[in-house]
């Protein structure tokens, strides 16, 4: 029986944000020296009790409106956040590209930060030795590389990140909508290099609002609807959902 390498189960999300703050800072010196300062907490709930496995070999898009939980679904996978309620487990590294700069130092180089986030997946230096060139070339950012990271634009920042992620040996990649930062033949260029990696074995899980990459690319397509996931099926039918909720 082959084994899932992610498993989500009855996973909530919430987050706390202050409902209260003081008027003004003298206020809020005067509350503190007496002791009286007070939060209120508002939760708000950004998933809600979702649950499914992915297998390896799997290509997996995720679809739903902004606000949907798509992002803070792919953060709980890759351990950036943690559940309020119910379980993530994985198996098998997982090169997150979720965040423009995430895992980025910038007074760093961009080639010291190659070093910096193939640690941060838990590569070695020899292995990042190893596929330091490739990083390289594909990324297609010749001298820039040896400039620091806060002089880089966003494009710049998603060809590093992709690079890294999808030239280390991870077996799990997940892919944000970061890739529609950048230009046209980058975007085509990513597009590629992910179908290859699949090919390869890859487990990959991406979060789009393209429905032609989910028809032509994904065996799965799982949409998140007010909270909850309200779909897991054939693409072509996730697909047609989606869309029918769009307007």
């Amino acid at each position: 029986m082959i084994e899932p390498v992610i498993s989500v189960d009855h996973l909530v999300k919430e987050f706390n944000f202050s409902a209260e703050r003081p008027t003004s800072l003298k206020s809020f010196l005067t509350n503190f020296s007496k002791g009286t300062v007070r939060y209120k907490s508002d939760v708000f709930r950004v998933l809600d009790d979702v649950s499914f496995a992915i297998y390896p070999g799997d290509f997996i898009g995720i679809m739903g409106r902004n606000g949907a939980g798509k992002s803070t679904l792919l953060k709980l996978i890759s351990g950036i956040y943690t559940p309020t309620g119910g379980s993530i487990r994985t198996r098998g590294v997982i090169a997150p590209l979720i965040e423009l700069g995430a895992g980025f130092h910038p007074e760093l180089t961009g080639l010291e930060n190659i070093f910096l986030n193939a640690s941060i997946l838990g590569f070695g230096r020899e292995a990042t030795e190893q596929a330091l060139s490739s990083i390289i070339e594909f990324s297609e950012l010749g001298d820039h590389i040896h400039r620091m990271i806060k002089n880089y634009s966003s494009g710049m920042l998603v060809r590093l990140g992709f690079s890294i992620a999808t030239h280390l040996d991870a077996p799990i990649l997940l892919v944000d909508e970061v890739l529609a930062v950048g230009d046209l033949s980058f975007q085509r260029k990513c597009i590629t290099k992910i179908k290859e990696l699949h090919r390869a074995g890859r487990t990959i899980i991406l979060i789009t609002h393209d429905s032609n990459s989910v028809r032509e690319h994904c065996n799965r397509c799982i949409v998140l609807e007010n909270k909850k996931k309200i779909f897991d099926g054939l693409p072509k039918e996730g697909v047609s959902l989606y869309e029918s909720r769009q307007s």
